[in-house]
């Protein structure tokens, strides 16, 4: 693992603390102004740090109580002041309404860095699903084929 590597670790780790924690300050200050967020949710494409933060003030409304991602098979490559990462997530909580929920999340961030600085350029979240019968994986069959 390069210096590089374990730089962008530690950042993610301190995003994912700030989702966590619901605390959008700390959560936007790891995003470029230009970022291209893809997710699951409609519009599907969002673009910009104010549209960036309205979709992560919607999910945090979602819930009822803090949000716990369990981070799996986290992976990056950094080269110079470039970097990728791909992960899970376990995504669990009190849904608002009272459900508790866990939902296996994918995820690809894009980096760069500028002036010492790490940021996001780019970010897709996935939700797996079994293409047989259309249903997303439950938590417990992370690892099970379809």
């Amino acid at each position: 693992m390069t210096t590089h590597d374990s730089e962008v670790r530690a950042f993610l780790e301190r995003r994912i603390d700030a989702m966590q924690s619901k605390d959008i300050d700390r959560l936007m200050e790891h995003y470029a102004p230009g970022i291209v967020y893809y997710d699951v949710v409609p519009p599907l494409r969002f673009t910009g740090t104010e549209e960036v933060r309205r979709n992560f003030i919607r999910w945090f409304d979602g819930y009822d109580g803090p949000i716990t991602l369990e981070t799996h098979d986290m992976t990056v490559v950094a080269n110079g002041d470039v970097a990728f990462a791909n992960m899970l997530h376990l995504d669990s909580g009190n849904r608002e309404g009272g459900l508790q929920s866990s939902i296996w999340v994918r995820e690809t961030v894009c980096l760069r860095r500028s002036n010492g600085e790490w940021l996001i350029t780019h970010e897709h979240v996935s939700i797996p699903f079994n293409p047989e019968n259309l249903q997303v994986w439950l938590p417990t069959e992370k690892d099970q084929t379809a």
